[in-house]
């Protein structure tokens, strides 16, 4: 995504270069206030999951639609959330478009 004057979305593209940067380690490049939570004193299991977790955000962002993006896109997300968010749109609409089938086929026949 390149940020642009004429159709701003800069709090997506700040969103996806933030996610970048955490799965780069350089984070604190942009915002310094990160430096704390990357601090010696950070959980080392929990240093160890941010990265690879930024890894698969970017995944799965790269690997969408500009419409899903915006619409399942929030601050400071993780993969986990994202997935959860892409699956809750499509299995309902799924769930949804089953039951009309049904109602559809079983109507037919009352």
């Amino acid at each position: 995504m390149v940020l642009e004057l004429e159709n701003v979305q800069y709090t997506t593209w700040a969103e996806l270069f933030k996610i970048h940067a955490r799965s780069h380690r350089v984070l604190h490049h942009i915002i310094p206030s990160v430096l704390v939570l990357l601090s010696p004193s950070m959980d080392e299991e929990k240093d160890m999951w941010i990265t690879p977790d930024a890894t698969v955000l970017q995944w799965i962002y790269a690997t969408i639609s500009q419409d899903l993006l915006h619409t399942i896109l929030e601050l400071d997300s993780t993969a986990e959330q994202a997935w959860t968010r892409l699956r809750g749109i499509f299995q309902d609409n799924r769930h949804s478009a089953i039951m009309e089938d049904f109602h559809n086929y079983h109507g037919r026949f009352s």
